[in-house]
């Protein structure tokens, strides 16, 4: 068994729910011996994280995961080891910022195109003073009776065949890339996300290929070429042949092989910190490559 999780979002993430401390005490209790915090485009929670994670006996690896796009693919790149004090972290953060608000009027628009009218103000006091997201706006449609009328929340609803895990299902039936309200906001370009973590001293990770590249798993040969040091094959949202498929092609290239949950809180309820799939012929070879990682210095 593998007693790491190099993929875990906390409140700094648009999307993420605990504070850094509640994180380390969830994988304290999830017997996590290493972990990384990797929230989206920006990088707040490592000096909170390898404090606590002092605190909790937990071995904090710094991490980022950072979003771009690769001929027209949206993609997440972890960074891993990187140097968290940069500056060029704080640019990244600032300009996801404008362009996540600048996106997110636009998104409810085309929502409300679908029939689905939810009130813009609602979301972004929700948010209190966060930034909103897709799952947000799931969570106030399935909050708020006055949406009760609307028959396309019923899927997402108690009981409902999207009910499992409600607001992320909703955020991929209708934001992501292909779907009825999704808008497309011009990230920086993959080959610039490597770039940017490299610089910084970090390992480039390509999370979970098999989400952004399903049906043309392929690509991840592509993504090595050009600079990625690693994929990370054990993830929740890989099915058995993926993982698989992710493993040869990290050990024919000699890369990291990395695991991560994803766990975001609330917005992913089934997903506790360390809960990921695995393949036990390769947990091995992902356990060298967590203390590659570990052992690496910034």
């Amino acid at each position: 068994m593998i007693s790491a999780d190099l993929h875990i979002h906390s409140r700094y993430s648009l999307d993420g729910e605990f504070g850094v401390e509640e994180l380390l005490r969830q994988c304290k209790e999830a017997h996590l011996e290493i972990i990384s915090i990797a929230d989206h485009n920006q990088v707040k929670a490592v000096p909170e994280g390898l404090e606590y994670g002092r605190k909790y006996g937990i071995t904090l690896i710094p991490g980022i995961e950072i979003d771009c796009q690769y001929k027209g693919i949206d993609l997440h790149v972890l960074g891993y080891q990187i140097n968290a004090e940069s500056s060029d972290f704080e640019a990244l953060e600032k300009d996801f910022t404008a362009r996540v608000m600048e996106s997110f009027p636009k998104m409810v628009n085309k929502l409300s195109a679908t029939g689905i009218q939810v009130d813009l103000d609602e979301v972004l006091t929700k948010a209190g003073g966060h930034l909103p997201s897709g799952e947000l706006v799931a969570e106030v449609l399935l909050g708020n009776d006055k949406y009760l009328g609307i028959e396309k929340l019923d899927p997402y609803r108690k009981g409902g065949s999207r009910s499992d895990m409600p607001y992320i299902n909703f955020y991929l039936d209708f934001f992501a890339q292909g779907k009825p309200a999704y808008v497309k906001i011009e990230f920086m370009e993959y080959h610039e996300a490597i770039a940017l973590i490299k610089d910084n001293h970090g390992s480039p990770v390509v999370a979970h290929p098999g989400l952004n590249l399903k049906g043309r798993e392929e690509k991840v040969e592509e993504l090595l070429d050009h600079g990625a040091e690693g994929l990370e094959v054990f993830n929740n949202y890989h099915d058995h042949d993926q993982m698989d498929y992710f493993a040869r092609a990290a050990l024919r290239r000699n890369v990291l092989m990395t695991c991560g949950s994803d766990f975001h809180g609330k917005t992913k309820p089934l997903i506790k910190p360390g809960m990921y799939r695995t393949i036990q012929e390769y947990e091995e070879n992902v356990a060298e490559s967590i203390e590659r990682l570990r052992n690496r210095s910034v």
